[in-house]
């Protein structure tokens, strides 16, 4: 078994903003590989399927973001799921918006959901950062992830799950390095891809 975990706040008056990409990626997956019902287990929302002959888990964890490793850990425990196996989809404030990356353990950046599953899991797990952007200065940080996404990002953000969703078999059989570079031409192909930084020579 495999566990994909999105990582944001649960309810409705959070659902639209930039820190619950991670619900909404999950989400994308689980209704393109057309996983069970969603319900209520492991202190959040989950539902089972199969990518590419794996065993899928997929959870959104209703403990708010600061707890997540809470519901993380109970359904880990409860499949006996290696943590190598485990991936945690989360916004990431320190890549452009629609630049998708992963890696596997190394440093929070200061993301509670992450420090909380390294808290309760242990921290080589893998990670499918999804970037947001950086509002600039680190005083505005809380205001823009507990803000919705803009109507002019949202076709960005629905490339983005989406090509979380047609490349999730990538991630379950862990060929992460192919994930990283197919999702990259997925959202070029879609014309979302980051804008190049100004003064940037192509080459």
């Amino acid at each position: 078994m495999l566990l994909f975990t999105g990582l944001g706040n649960p309810g409705s008056k959070y659902a639209g903003n930039r820190h619950n990409i991670g619900f909404m990626a999950v989400d994308a997956i689980a209704r393109r590989h057309r996983f069970s019902p969603w319900r209520r287990r492991f202190q959040g929302a989950a539902c089972e399927g199969e990518i590419e002959g794996q065993k899928v888990l997929a959870l959104l964890p209703e403990t708010y973001m600061n707890e997540s490793g809470r519901a993380v850990a109970e359904a880990q425990r409860f499949y006996k799921i290696e943590l190598r196996d485990v991936f945690a989809f989360h916004d990431e404030l320190d890549l452009p918006p629609a630049k998708v990356r992963y890696k596997v353990g190394g440093g929070n950046a200061g993301h509670n959901g992450l420090r909380s599953i390294t808290a309760h899991c242990g921290n080589d797990y893998a990670r499918v950062r999804l970037g947001i952007g950086h509002p600039g200065d680190k005083a505005l940080v809380h205001n823009y992830v507990l803000s919705d996404f803009a109507k002019a990002e949202r076709d960005w953000v629905e490339a983005v799950c989406d090509g979380c969703a047609e490349l999730a078999g990538l991630l379950a059989t862990h060929r992460l390095d192919e994930f990283q570079n197919r999702m990259h031409l997925f959202l070029e192909a879609r014309g979302v891809g980051p804008a190049e930084k100004p003064g940037k020579k192509p080459g």
